[in-house]
C-alpha cells in the first residue's frame, strides 16, 4: 500500500530554528458559511469576494502554530453560493484560509454531501490548488486506500489524522464516492494502520454530538473511550455549534475536547457566537512523545464590522468592540458566559493569553531565491518562510513594541522605497 506524506515547509534563513522536539497543534471548530457571510465578503467594486478582513485579528494566533487545522463545514461547489441549509462557498474561502496560515481541514462532518458528487469533488479539488492538506472524504476508494490515515511530516515529527462524522443530514453518500462515518468496525481497521505507521501521535477528529448543546452526551463519552483505548493522543470534536468542555489527563498524555464551537459562522444565538482556539504542545525527549501546555484563547463573530464579518480574539476584543457600541453587550455576554462554563468543565486546560511580536513582511510570494536587499534592510536581519508549495515570503526584523516596528516599516518604505512592505503581527 502506498502512503502519501505531506512534508509541511519550515522556517529559515535568519530567525533560530525551532526545537525539532517541540511541536505546537492548534485547533479551531466549525468554518461554515451562511448567506450573510458571504454577501459580507462580496466586494461590489471588484466583483470578487475577499476574506482578508474577516480573519486579519485572529490571523497571528493561526500563524504562531507549526500546524493549524480546522474542520471545513461546507462544500466548495461553485455558484450559486448559498449558506444554511446546503452550503456552497466561494473558492476564495479557501485560499483566504491558507494565507491565514492553516494546514489542514478535514472535511468529513453532515455537510459533505450537500451538493452532491460534484460538490464533493470540487471541493477537494480546490483544497488542493489553495495548498490545503485535507482528510475525511474521499473522490474515491481507490483514493481512501492510498491517503488514509493522512500522514503529516513536520521538522522530524510524523502525526497520523483521523476524521469520521456521524452522518450527512440524511443525503446519500454519493456513488462512488467516500465520507468516513463513525463506524466502529472500520475505525478500528483504520486505527491498525495507524499505529502501524509508527507515528509520534494520532488525533482523531469526530463530528458528533448534539447540536445547540454545551455538555457532551453518552455516545460522545462511548467514542471517546473507544478512540482512547485504540491509541489516540487527541481527539478533537465538533458539530455542537456550542463550546464544551477540553479534558486532559497528563497522567494518561491524552486529551478530549467535547467541541470547539463555531469558529466562523453567522449563527447569532446565545452561546453560539464565538469560538475557543485550542492550542496543544507536544514534547519529544527519549524517543516519548508528551502532551503539554494544553490552553485556549477566545474569539467572537462581529457581525457588523464595517467592512465585513471578522473574528475578533479576546486580547483584542475590549479596545475594538468599543468602537462597535450595539457589539458591546454581545461580546461581553459570550466572554463571561465561555469562561464561567469552560472553568466549570476544563481539567487542566486554561485560558492562555498571548504575547505578540511585529515582524515586517517585505516581499510575499516570491520566487526569489536570494535577493539582494539594500543595507538598510540587511540592519534589521533579513530571514525566509517556505510554505508547502514551495513559496517565499522575506521578513525583516522582530520587534516586541508595535510602535517601534511601526516606525522602522516607515523607515524601510522611505529609505529602501520598499512601498509595499507591511507589518504583520505573530504570536510566540
Amino acid at each position: 500500500m502506498r502512503k502519501l506524506i505531506f512534508i509541511l515547509g519550515l522556517l529559515s534563513g535568519g530567525v533560530q530554528a525551532q526545537d525539532s522536539a517541540r511541536l505546537r497543534l492548534l485547533f479551531v471548530g466549525d468554518i461554515m458559511q451562511h448567506d450573510t457571510n458571504i454577501q459580507a465578503a462580496y466586494n461590489r467594486q471588484t466583483g470578487r469576494y475577499d476574506y482578508a478582513s474577516c480573519f486579519r485579528y485572529i490571523k497571528p494566533h493561526i500563524q504562531s502554530a507549526d500546524v493549524a487545522f480546522g474542520n471545513l463545514e461546507l462544500t466548495l461547489a461553485g455558484p450559486p453560493f448559498k449558506g444554511y441549509p446546503q452550503f456552497s462557498a466561494p473558492d476564495e474561502l479557501a485560499f483566504e484560509l491558507k494565507r491565514t496560515g492553516f494546514d489542514v481541514l478535514v472535511t468529513a462532518n453532515n455537510h459533505s454531501a450537500d451538493r452532491g458528487k460534484r460538490g464533493l469533488i470540487r471541493t477537494l479539488d480546490v483544497l488542493d490548488s489553495a495548498g490545503l492538506i485535507h482528510t475525511g472524504t474521499f473522490r474515491t476508494q481507490e483514493e481512501r486506500d492510498q491517503v488514509y490515515p493522512l500522514l503529516i511530516e513536520r521538522d522530524g515529527w510524523l502525526l497520523a489524522i483521523l476524521n469520521y462524522t456521524y452522518g450527512t443530514n440524511g443525503i446519500p453518500v454519493p456513488a462512488g464516492t467516500v465520507i468516513n462515518l463513525l463506524d466502529t468496525v472500520q475505525m478500528k481497521k483504520d486505527f491498525a494502520r495507524a499505529k502501524g505507521l509508527k507515528p509520534d501521535a494520532i488525533l482523531v477528529f469526530p463530528h458528533w454530538g448534539i447540536e445547540n448543546v454545551r455538555v457532551p452526551n453518552a455516545e460522545q463519552k462511548r467514542l471517546a473511550s473507544f478512540f482512547l483505548r485504540q491509541g489516540a493522543t487527541l481527539v478533537l470534536g465538533s458539530h455542537p455549534h456550542m463550546l464544551q468542555g477540553v479534558e486532559f489527563s497528563a497522567e494518561r498524555n491524552q486529551l478530549v475536547a467535547w467541541s470547539l464551537g463555531n469558529f466562523v459562522s453567522n449563527m447569532r444565538k446565545r452561546y453560539q457566537d464565538g469560538a475557543m482556539m485550542l492550542t496543544v504542545d507536544l514534547l519529544k525527549k527519549n524517543g516519548t512523545v508528551s502532551v503539554q501546555r494544553p490552553h485556549y484563547q477566545l474569539a467572537w463573530m462581529l457581525a457588523n464590522a464595517p467592512d465585513s464579518i471578522a473574528l475578533v480574539p479576546a486580547e483584542v476584543g475590549d479596545t475594538l468592540i468599543n468602537r462597535v457600541s450595539n457589539s458591546r453587550e454581545p461580546y461581553r455576554i459570550f466572554m463571561d458566559d465561555s469562561r464561567a462554563h469552560l472553568t466549570k468543565e476544563n481539567k487542566n486546560v486554561t485560558e492562555g493569553m498571548p504575547r505578540y511580536t511585529y515582524r515586517i513582511l517585505l516581499m510575499e510570494n516570491s520566487d526569489e531565491l536570494s535577493p539582494k536587499w539594500p543595507e538598510i534592510i540587511r540592519f534589521y536581519g533579513v530571514y525566509k518562510t517556505v510554505d508547502l508549495k514551495g513559496n517565499i515570503n522575506w521578513y525583516a526584523g522582530e520587534f516586541e513594541d508595535e510602535e517601534v516596528a511601526r516606525a522602522v516599516l516607515l523607515e524601510i518604505k522611505t529609505k529602501a522605497s520598499f512601498s509595499k512592505a507591511s507589518l504583520e503581527a505573530f504570536i510566540n
